[in-house]
């Protein structure tokens, strides 16, 4: 059974970090690729990062050159560092696997950034 546990977020104040945490259980992760996404109120759902099998990334306008996403298949974690934190960045975030294309979804953490 595929099980994916977020944690790390929270409230933090704009100009601020925070570091999310996603472990991976259920799975053979360095086949995964790894992703999060959010969802802010009143929003759809948004691709944030993805991490590839073999390191490669791609990241939202939005985020790039603000937050940094990796991988450690040795302890099946996917990690998501947000720096520079904006207002608009406040969301529900979800670790996400993709496995040719079929998705699994965390239950989400909430990151909350005060202006």
């Amino acid at each position: 059974q595929v099980q994916l546990v977020e944690s790390g977020g929270g409230l933090v104040q704009a100009g601020g970090s925070l570091r999310l945490s996603c472990a991976a259980s259920g799975i053979i992760f360095r086949l995964n690729a790894m992703a999060w996404y959010r969802q802010a109120p009143g929003k759809q759902r948004e691709l944030v990062a993805t991490i590839s099998t073999t390191g490669g990334t791609v990241y939202a306008d939005s985020v790039k050159d603000r937050f940094t996403i990796s991988r450690d298949n040795a302890k099946k974690m996917v990690y998501l560092q947000m720096n520079s934190l904006k207002p608009e960045d406040t969301a529900v975030y979800y670790c996400v696997r993709d496995f040719s294309g079929s998705l699994t979804w965390g239950q989400g953490t909430q990151v909350t950034v005060s202006s």
